[in-house]
Order: structure tokens, then sequence, then C-alpha cells
């Protein structure tokens, strides 16, 4: 790699205030806040909307949409595509 031209990269803790839920991992990312983490270093914070916690897919409260029957409403609705 090239020297000077890479964004630093360094830990980062990334924290999802929905549910409550942080994880220190490494990050080219980087915040003016700060936060103290289990092992008593600081390091920059950055707060996310959403994470596997809070996100409905990984917490298993995503709902399952019923595409056939929509299908078939519609296509009784207005007819099938090229039944003339």
């Amino acid at each position: 790699m090239q020297q000077g031209i890479h964004p630093a990269y360094g830990p980062v803790v990334f924290r999802d205030r929905a549910a409550n839920y942080a994880f220190l991992t490494r990050s080219t990312a980087t915040s003016d806040k700060t936060v103290e983490w289990e092992d008593g270093n600081t390091y920059p914070v950055i707060d996310v909307e959403i994470s596997d916690a809070s996100h409905p897919f990984y917490t298993g409260t995503a709902r399952v949409l019923d595409t056939a029957g929509r299908v078939e409403r519609f296509e009784r609705r207005y007819g099938r595509r090229g039944a003339n």
C-alpha cells in the first residue's frame, strides 16, 4: 500500500441507541464524540439508526407479506396480462 493516501484505520465503537447495544470494531469512520469502553480505554463513538440488535429481520419480528395473494387479487380485478 502507498503511504499517506489511505484514511486512518483504528478502533471505533458503534452504538445503537434504540436497542441499547454497542460493539467495538475497527473502521476508517471517526467521530468527535467519545465513550469509555469496558476495557477502560476511550474510543470514538458513532451512533447508528439501526443494527442487528434492533432490525426486524434479525430480531425475528419481521412481517411476511402475502405477495401471492396480492398478485391473485390484482389478476382477478384487472385480468391476466395477455389473456386476449
